[in-house]
């Protein structure tokens, strides 16, 4: 049914990730499929890393260690570097899913506040304009 879910990482927020990244491996595992770990960050430097390939270092080490942990068949990573993540994060896993060929996306969410009436979420954006089904995990 599915052949690649790709699943967005925020490498400063790892802990909030835990039921989606299960979610991934879970229907990885079920379906028989690769995934792809994406994470999108600033050429600036950061919390997470001082440059970008301070960043694609440490995303390729978290995809090893989730291909460990849940005994993953086929794993492998994107790291895309975006002028303003802040504003460019929605259409960029967009456009990487369709680059990677992901038919699925498995994305965390957070719990909806007021901010969310005006304000669309990150992945309440990507579920609307994907072309490819998106499962948010709250």
């Amino acid at each position: 049914m599915y052949t690649k879910i790709m699943v967005p990482v925020d490498l400063a927020h790892i802990e909030s990730l835990e039921k989606a990244l299960v979610t991934a491996a879970d229907l990885s595992k079920h379906y028989e499929t690769s995934v792809c770990y994406v994470g999108v960050s600033a050429s600036a430097p950061s919390e997470v890393a001082h440059n970008s390939e301070e960043f694609s270092a440490k995303l390729e080490a978290f995809s090893a260690g989730q291909k460990a942990r849940f005994g993953l068949q086929a794993v492998s990573t994107v790291a895309h570097i975006s002028h303003d993540p802040a504003v460019d994060l929605d259409k960029n896993l967009i456009n990487i899913a369709e680059e990677v060929g992901a038919d699925m996306i498995v994305m965390a969410s957070h719990i909806p506040g007021f901010i969310e009436h005006i304000f669309a979420s990150n992945a309440g954006y990507v579920a609307s304009y994907a072309k490819i089904s998106v499962l948010v995990v709250r």
